[in-house]
């Protein structure tokens, strides 16, 4: 068998899928049940999560969202899966840890269809964005789930194929939930707040801003990874946030990895028509000083990437879960904005670093840093027991009560 010859000629395809299983009785069966509850739902809801990705559906459900208009949200590992601009789609679902209006809202859905699901304790914000059991079906690599049953052999790729051919519209719920539901707003700037130090409830969204129709939004593990989630995305652009595993330091070679892929799906105008697009980091400090000898080899490359590091004097997210005041979160005190020239940036590379909300706002001014083209790094200093609203200022509040008994 070593020695039989294999055509080469697949390899000439520059799309790769595994074929679609044949529908059958049984599949034809379960699918009938899913467009029976889909016909009957009165308060029917869509959530994505990541694993969407490697079931292929990524642009079916993208129509499912469109055709149905039903409030749809994503998790943070769905996050840039769907087109946010879209008045039904409101970004990532947090849970307890969403606005009052927008957890009650979910929780009373009476149908969620849920693509790629994947609950980890951090993706499902500690399991409170788990939907219902009564009210969630579940679509995987090779199964549906509904309820407390399990269809095995129906993978999601044919399941939502022939749900997209048979879905009646006309005859599903139509309905405008309330406007109270809570998605990501950009922030203006007031003047009056110029000279306060920048804090996580105002920089993320200020800093939604810079993004860009096609860029990529790294937030590495630790505060940047929780406070970006509050930033609106524009069309086409991909997100990537902790989910699972919480290893810190690997976004530096990953924003290498993702803006060169960037650059030669342009080249090969394979971008959805977008001819100049950026790999946006945010980076926390204490992780940027496990591998920040990657910036070596955008700085190589020549890369489209901007680096915003977050100075908040070692790791905050380690404070807030264990040893608020312990030395063991502390890190040592680096010159980052030197770190471009030591690893071989030109001389006129952009950098800045910012302290307050006036200086702040001066930069994302700045027509050099707007631009997509070429490397750039900014300092973003903060106070170290500050945190983005969510699972990070409970875990502070935690802490600091612990610390008064």
């Amino acid at each position: 068998m070593v020695s039989a010859s294999v055509s080469a000629a697949p390899l000439s395809s520059s799309e790769i899928s595994v074929p679609l299983v044949e529908p059958s009785a049984h599949s034809d069966e379960i699918i009938g049940k899913v467009l029976e509850r889909i016909r009957t739902a009165k308060t029917p809801t869509i959530l994505v999560d990541g694993e969407t990705r490697s079931c292929g559906i990524v642009e079916l459900v993208q129509r499912l969202v469109e055709v149905t208009g039903w409030p749809s949200w994503t998790t943070g590992f769905g996050w840039g899966l769907l087109d946010e601009t879209l008045p039904n789609v409101h970004g990532i679902y947090r849970g307890r840890f969403d606005t009052p209006a927008t957890h009650e809202f979910a929780q009373s859905s009476d149908l969620v269809l849920c693509f790629g699901p994947h609950f980890s304790s951090t993706n499902s914000y500690v399991k409170t964005s788990v939907p219902k059991p009564e009210a969630g079906i579940y679509f995987t690599h090779t199964e549906i789930k509904i309820g407390d049953k399990v269809f095995r052999d129906i993978p999601a790729r044919l399941a939502l194929t022939q749900i997209l051919e048979k879905l009646d519209v006309s005859a599903t719920k139509s309905y405008a939930p309330s406007t109270d539901l809570s998605r990501p707003q950009p922030r203006s700037y007031s003047e009056a707040l110029k000279d306060e130090p920048i804090i996580q409830a105002l920089f993320w969204p200020m800093a939604s801003k810079i993004l860009g129709n096609g860029d990529i939004i790294m937030g590495e593990t630790g505060s940047a990874g929780h406070g970006c989630r509050d930033m609106p995305l524009p069309k086409h652009a991909r997100a990537f946030v902790p989910v699972t595993w919480l290893s810190i330091g690997y976004m530096v070679g990953a924003a290498q990895g993702a803006a060169l892929a960037q650059r030669e799906l342009i080249s090969a105008s394979q971008y959805n028509g977008i001819k100049s697009a950026r790999t946006i980091l945010f980076i926390g400090d204490g992780s940027f000083q496990m591998s920040a000898q990657e910036l070596g080899t955008i700085i190589r490359h020549n890369l489209n990437v901007t680096v915003v590091l977050i100075n908040n004097d070692g790791y905050t997210i380690e404070r807030v879960i264990h040893g608020l005041k312990q030395g063991y979160n502390d890190i040592a005190t680096w010159r980052y904005l030197q770190a471009p020239a030591f690893f071989g940036a030109k001389e006129d590379t952009f950098t800045r670093k910012v302290k307050t909300l006036g200086e702040l706002n001066y930069l994302l001014e700045t027509k050099q840093f707007a631009m997509a083209e070429g490397f750039k790094m900014v300092e973003v200093v903060m106070d170290r027991e500050d945190v983005p609203e969510g699972p990070l200022a409970w875990l502070l509040q935690n802490q600091l009560k612990r610390e008064k008994k």
